[in-house]
C-alpha cells in the first residue's frame, strides 16, 4: 500500500510537470514558469533527482535571460549526475531516463554557453552531448535509444526518432560553430 502511494505521488509530480510543459508548447510560458517554480519550492533540494532533473530541463525553456536559462540547464545536469551516481540503483528505470536525456542536457548547455558567447565551454558540451549520443547507440541505455523507443532502431539513419532529433540537433549547432 505504502509502495504505490509512493508510485502515485511520483506520478502526480510527473503529471504536473507535463501540465507545465504542454503550457510552455502551447505558447504560454509565463504559466509555466510559474507553475514550474511553484512545483520546484515544492520540490525542495533534496526531491526526487529525476522530478528535479526534469523539471529543471523544462524550466529553463522558460527563460528569457540565457544567463538564467543556463542556470537551470546546470541544475537539470546536477541532478541527473546525482542520480547516475548512486541515488538509484544501476538499471532503475529512473537511471535509464536520466541516461537518455543525457545527450539533450549537454546539448542544451552547448547552446546557453554558446549564447553567452562563450564557445569554448559550448564545444566542450557539444562534444558530451555526441558521446552520450554514441552511448546510447551503443548499447550503453540497455538496448534503447531513447525515451518512446521499444527496442531497435527506426526512423531516420537507422536511429529512433529522439536519437536521430538530438543527433541533427547536435549537427546543426556544430555547423554554427564551425566558424567560431
Amino acid at each position: 500500500m505504502v509502495e504505490q502511494q509512493e508510485a502515485s505521488s511520483e506520478d502526480a509530480v510527473m503529471t504536473r510537470i507535463g501540465q507545465a510543459v504542454m503550457l510552455l508548447h502551447g505558447g504560454d510560458r509565463e504559466e509555466a514558469r510559474n507553475r514550474f517554480g511553484l512545483l520546484w519550492s515544492e520540490l525542495g533540494a533534496d526531491g526526487d533527482a529525476l522530478h528535479r532533473c526534469t523539471l529543471a530541463h523544462y524550466m529553463a525553456d522558460t527563460q528569457d535571460d540565457p544567463g538564467d536559462e543556463l542556470a537551470w540547464d546546470l541544475r537539470a545536469l546536477t541532478a541527473a549526475e546525482g542520480l547516475m551516481s548512486g541515488e538509484r540503483p544501476d538499471g532503475h528505470r529512473d537511471s535509464l531516463a536520466v541516461q537518455a536525456l543525457y545527450p539533450s542536457l549537454h546539448l542544451n548547455l552547448a547552446a546557453d554557453y554558446l549564447k553567452l558567447q562563450r564557445p569554448d565551454a559550448a564545444r566542450i558540451h557539444l562534444r558530451q552531448a555526441r558521446d552520450a549520443a554514441d552511448t546510447l547507440e551503443d548499447g550503453g541505455h540497455g538496448g534503447r535509444a531513447g525515451p518512446g523507443s521499444h527496442g531497435g532502431h527506426g526512423g531516420h539513419g537507422g536511429h529512433s526518432g529522439y536519437d536521430a532529433g538530438v543527433r541533427a540537433a547536435i549537427e546543426r549547432l556544430e555547423l554554427r560553430m564551425r566558424g567560431m
